[in-house]
């Protein structure tokens, strides 16, 4: 059973196996392009899978520490083609974009009250950014590329 590959104005059988013959020599062409995709697909995962570890590595590393829970929940996930990292953590946002007038998406300008677990009150202007997810990812672009080419050739 051969392979049907369409492109804009063509479509092409590939056979499994063809056989050409000429002036006495003989040629065997075996089809092993699902093998070879396959084999392509499962590097691109690994390598994506790897990539994934490296930057909850650099994301814990870079990751402000109170309780741990922050750190602790960062993760990865391949889906497809693509690699995403981050955090199911509420408060994630604020510690990676910071908030009130240091907010890098604009906050509220003014100053507040809040009081903290032990009951006491206090002022703020709000917390400057911390980022930790934004840098793992673009900070080590280079080195997810070698990742991934490297995972290539050796499929």
């Amino acid at each position: 059973m051969g392979h049907i590959l369409k492109n804009h104005k063509r479509s092409y059988k590939i056979m499994p196996m063809q056989t050409f013959s000429s002036n006495g020599i003989t040629v065997h062409f075996d089809d092993r392009s699902p093998e070879v995709l396959e084999a392509l697909k499962n590097a691109v995962e690994r390598g994506l899978m790897a990539c994934g570890e490296k930057a909850v590595g650099y994301a814990q590393d870079k990751c402000p520490v109170d309780t741990g829970r922050l750190r602790g929940s960062i993760a990865y996930k391949v889906d497809g083609d693509d690699c995403y990292i981050g955090t199911n953590v509420e408060y994630a946002p604020y510690i990676e974009f910071g908030t009130g007038k240091y907010a890098e998406t604009g906050g509220r300008q003014t100053p507040w009250a809040f009081q903290d677990k032990n009951g006491e009150w206090h002022m703020t202007n709000g917390a400057k950014p911390q980022p930790f997810l934004r840098p793992s990812a673009s900070d080590h672009a280079k080195e997810y590329t070698e990742i991934l080419k490297d995972s290539l050739q050796n499929a």
